[in-house]
């Protein structure tokens, strides 16, 4: 049956006839079957009228399979015994649409909402759902204790609520509840591309504005049939490498805060802006915001531009390098790292880990690689991994990344400067009617991905957005796991992950 998957491309779309149809039995199958010969679910989702989706992504075949089932009733078996890289998919999907997981071992609310559909709320909350409430795993036993954190937090930090179950400093269990920075991103977007719906896919995960709009670009271009040219292209992963060092070197120069090397803390903290600056450069925004729009770009980036750019480029990676190596030198510190936040290859595989986290543990998955997109097919980006899977593994991967980013950064600039701006091309065709389309970036996390179909007037039918902190959260509960309490900011540190890139 798996044999008959259409085999799709990143950023290329499908009729949504074509995409097959199966009995909710013989999805679920599939589903399993090629998860257990290497593919991972790299997205599970329902629609208004009773259809379970999944995107199943084969990384060493470089491709992407898209599947569905009808279901006659709101109700399936949970593929998440099976499959625990659907438990969150799923308890998505039961607050979405109402469709009950049957024997999902944890079915809770997500982002507390009432379904979109008008079906029954699920957990039979009466009136308007209140985020956090919820009921929580507990662990019985004598001088077993709970150490609840959040969800207001000291500092400018985003709402989310970590509940540990303790027996002295020691983690038994950390289960994370988050939801409080709902604001309804995908139910937005249906029926669009409207004004607004740039800057609701750019803004879906602030600090990754590039990596989201340039999937969200990729989705509408692939609807519409539209090739950017190659220097667009080249432009654009430029703004997402500016974006990925700006944040690995702020992640470096937070970690040697946590535990306190303050001589790269300080120093990363300035030399993040250097980097910032220069996305600033480029479009007028440190963020990257309306760098890219779909097509084209909103900011070319001129070949004198371009050429003021490099020397900045070269000064900041200077600075980077003296600041992080002061870090790899100092014992106290890799004592630290070496000695936290552990999780293994298994453990990483099982729950389907993205980006940076996945990476750490020897899985060796970014996009750039395995699904490329815009320039990556002909400037390929190394891939770094660590082995280790702990604190550590994940810092080491970051520095890597930077490192090849950087090298990455200055050819393309040489590149872009030697070479004549693009014209301006011709506004985005309409998009093609009762299309589907999957495009994936690599953000700095991780793995973004971004699908849409359209209904008979080439609007949004649905829109689903995946940051890769809704596959990594669970990983950090992982790693908690047998770890002393107090090492729970190193930990939560190294991953990273964003709060509002969940909730959407």
């Amino acid at each position: 049956m798996s044999a008959d998957l259409p085999i799709l491309r990143n950023g290329q779309s499908l009729p949504l006839r074509e995409v097959p149809e199966f009995p909710v039995g013989d999805f679920r199958d599939i589903i399993l079957r090629r998860i257990q010969e290497g593919d991972r679910l790299a997205c599970l989702c329902a629609d208004v009228d009773l259809h379970l989706y999944a995107v199943l992504a084969d990384d060493a075949g470089h491709a992407l399979r898209v599947l569905r089932a009808r279901l006659d009733a709101p109700r399936y078996p949970a593929l998440t015994p099976d499959c625990p890289q659907a438990h969150l998919f799923e308890r998505e999907i039961a607050e979405q649409s109402g469709i009950i997981p049957e024997g999902h071992p944890w079915l809770k609310p997500v982002r507390f909402h009432l379904p979109w559909n008008g079906a029954p709320d699920p957990w039979r909350r009466g009136g308007v759902p209140v985020p956090g409430v919820a009921d929580f795993f507990r662990v019985e036993g004598e001088e077993v204790h709970e150490v609840a954190v959040g969800p207001v937090h000291a500092g400018v930090i985003e709402p989310g609520h970590f509940r540990f179950q303790c027996h002295g400093e020691r983690v038994f269990h950390l289960e994370i509840a988050l939801g409080y920075q709902h604001r309804g991103v995908e139910k937005a977007l249906l029926g669009g591309p409207h004004p607004l719906s740039l800057k609701q896919a750019e803004t879906a995960c602030g600090d990754s504005s590039i990596a989201h709009a340039w999937a969200y670009c990729r989705v509408l271009e692939g609807l519409a049939g539209f090739q950017v040219p190659a220097r667009v292209d080249l432009v654009r992963g430029v703004a997402l490498e500016l974006e990925r060092v700006a944040n690995h070197v702020g992640d470096l120069g937070a970690l040697s805060g946590d535990v306190g090397f303050l001589p790269t803390a300080s120093f990363c903290g300035r030399i993040r802006g250097d980097w910032l600056n220069l996305s600033a450069e480029g479009c007028g925004s440190r963020l990257g915001r309306d760098w890219l729009r779909p097509g084209g770009l909103r900011q070319e980036l001129e070949p004198a531009l371009a050429a003021r750019m490099r020397p900045r480029l070269e000064r900041a990676w200077a600075d980077t390098k003296d600041a992080v190596e002061l870090l790899w030198g100092a014992a106290s510190v890799m004592i630290r790292f070496e000695a936290a936040g552990r999780v293994d290859s298994d453990q990483a595989r099982a729950i389907g880990l993205v980006g940076v986290a996945a990476r750490a543990c020897g899985l060796g998955r970014d996009v750039r690689h395995d699904h490329p997109f815009g320039p990556y097919g002909e400037r390929p980006i190394p891939v770094a991994q660590a082995e280790s899977g702990n604190v550590h593994s994940r810092a080491w991967v970051r520095w890597l990344e930077a490192g090849a980013s950087s090298g990455f950064l200055s050819t393309a600039l040489t590149a872009l400067a030697d070479s004549a701006a693009t014209p301006k091309p011709a506004p985005l065709p309409p998009l093609a009617p009762v299309q589907l389309c999957v495009s994936l970036t690599e953000g700095w996390r991780g793995e973004v991905l971004h699908l849409a179909w359209t209904d008979a007037q080439g609007r949004f039918a649905r829109y689903k957005i995946v940051d890769p902190s809704f596959h990594n959260w669970f990983g950090l509960a992982l790693a908690l796991r047998g770890e002393q309490v107090s090492d729970f900011p190193l930990c939560n540190k190294s991953f990273n992950l964003s709060y509002c890139g969940h909730d959407l």
